[in-house]
């Protein structure tokens, strides 16, 4: 039991790069590679917008941002702790359906905002990823 922990602190970043490299050939067997089940976005201003032109639109961004909420669409938001942005996790299956989504807020619409999109899907069990290991 003792030794569980570090089998598990070098096996977790290995499946963390096994899962962000599911759209390429990675070499990681099938089983291993999770189907996306979230987009999670990470939106930041771009370069030379100000604080201020963000706060014009935020009573609209606010409004929508609880609607897609509300209709499902977003699952879960955050404001990012060092200040610089919101992180979103939606309920969408391909980044293309989570561009839609973002693309319907007021400061997506002013261009206003960064998107970078990352699909996400769940850990796979560890045996899976290596199935002699927890032997």
């Amino acid at each position: 039991m003792k030794f569980m922990i570090p089998l598990l602190m070098a096996v977790l970043p290995a499946a963390s790069v096994a899962q962000s490299q599911s759209g390429r050939a990675s070499g990681v067997p099938s089983v291993a590679i999770p189907k996306t089940t979230a987009v999670l976005v990470i939106q930041t201003p771009k370069e030379g917008v100000t604080p201020q032109q963000v706060m014009a639109v935020i009573p609209e961004e606010i409004q929508a941002t609880v609607k897609l909420y509300f209709d499902g669409k977003i699952r879960e938001w955050y404001s990012r702790g060092d200040g610089k942005g919101v992180v979103f996790l939606l309920d969408a299956k391909t980044e293309d359906e989570a561009r839609a989504i973002m693309e319907t807020l007021p400061l997506a619409k002013e261009q206003l905002m960064d998107h970078q999109y990352i699909p996400v899907g769940p850990l796979m069990p560890l045996k899976a990823l290596n199935p002699g290991a927890l032997q």
